[in-house]
């Protein structure tokens, strides 16, 4: 897959420019923040909603498969074809 340098540099902007407060619960980026989050990376307030959009699909992934990796680890304890390759949680 390639990966976009131009778009991870936005993003990272995007990020720099939440505050920590707003990074650890993004629930509370609200249209007024978004602009002020916008401006202070240079980029659309369309590029932050995307990258709100994209975290919030990728935290319910991950918790999809942590459940499943729960379900399957009370059956089997592991991965099959990972050896002792543990997760850690």
């Amino acid at each position: 897959a390639k990966i976009d340098e131009g778009q991870l540099k936005r993003q990272e902007a995007v990020i720099l420019a939440m505050t920590p407060k707003e990074r650890r619960n993004p629930d509370i980026i609200h249209a007024s923040r978004k602009k002020r989050i916008a401006k202070g990376s240079g980029v659309a307030v369309q590029d932050v909603n995307k990258l709100l959009k994209q975290f919030e699909a990728m935290q319910k992934m991950t918790k999809q498969l942590t459940s499943m990796a729960r379900s399957k680890g009370k059956k089997r304890r592991g991965f099959p074809g990972l050896g002792n390759f543990k997760l850690p949680f």
